[in-house]
């Protein structure tokens, strides 16, 4: 009776190290599909306010990228490169880029690779690739660094923080930011090693100490995918001059109500 009782506990715990193995496996394998949403539809209906001219960026690995640039002008006023998230098309950021018709600001939002019909598969190096053409794109057309204004949203925070990394932006604006990835991941998979397994680490925590523009960090208490705490720690390792603008019922997709859209204006203007 004691041999049975040992052989059917050994049974399950090898069954459920089986299993275990083979769920880390498929993430090992299928995790940017997990990670990465082009076809996810957020945002719908929203008509375009403001003048764009759509623009082709080739990046230094030959990838063409879908971009919207509003030049209302560039000699005067500051120039805002937009790094979306993980998931959606540009059209999904039509009703955040319509308040920027408001304010004194050019803008240039940029798809990342296979996102919004773009060729090729995103991850952390394409994602760096991609949003350091976008900024060589400006150069080309006379701007320098402090005439730019990085602004990263959610995963698109991971591609500004390593962009504006010892450079001298005129400054860096961050929506629902994360620490890293790994920690990211875990908030979801507990269980998991993400730690051994992620390919895509970004990490925001170790680059922020890197940068020494001013920065403003916004979050809302009520973010169901970042969790608050990132952005918050986020915001105490910058460097000053730093601001934030935190809320308690946001959640990961921020309201762009007329509070934000003065925080947002404040910090642009204090840049021009």
């Amino acid at each position: 009776m004691k041999i049975n009782t040992k052989m059917t506990l050994t049974n399950i715990f090898l069954f459920i190290f089986v299993i275990y193995t083979l769920i880390c496996i498929f993430l090992f394998f299928y995790q940017r599909n997990l990670m990465y949403h082009p076809d996810e539809n957020n945002y719908s209906g929203d008509n375009l306010e403001v003048n764009i001219e759509k623009v082709n960026i080739k990046t230094t690995d030959n990838i063409n990228l879908l971009g919207w640039f509003h030049n209302k002008n560039l000699k005067s006023y500051k120039t805002i490169v937009y790094f979306h998230g993980n998931a959606g098309t540009l059209e999904n950021r039509i009703h955040k880029l319509n308040h920027f018709k408001d304010m004194d600001v050019n803008f240039l939002i940029i798809a990342w690779r296979g996102f919004s019909g773009n060729k090729g598969k995103p991850s952390e190096e394409g994602l760096y690739i991609d949003g350091a053409s976008a900024i060589n794109w400006l150069k080309e057309k006379g701007l320098k660094e402090e005439d730019i204004i990085i602004y990263g949203e959610s995963l698109g925070t991971a591609i500004a923080t390593e962009i504006t990394q010892n450079k001298n932006f005129a400054g860096l604006i961050l929506e629902t930011p994360f620490t890293s990835m790994i920690e990211a991941a875990k908030n979801f998979y507990p269980y998991i090693p993400v730690g051994l397994i992620l390919k895509d680490k970004y990490e925001n925590n170790e680059k922020i100490k890197n940068i020494n523009i001013p920065v403003l960090v916004m979050h809302g208490e009520a973010d169901q995918i970042v969790p608050f705490w990132m952005g918050k720690k986020i915001f105490n390792l910058a460097s000053e001059p730093k601001y934030s603008y935190f809320t308690k019922y946001d959640d990961h997709m921020m309201e762009y109500d007329d509070k934000l859209v003065l925080a947002l204006k404040s910090f642009v203007d204090s840049l021009n």
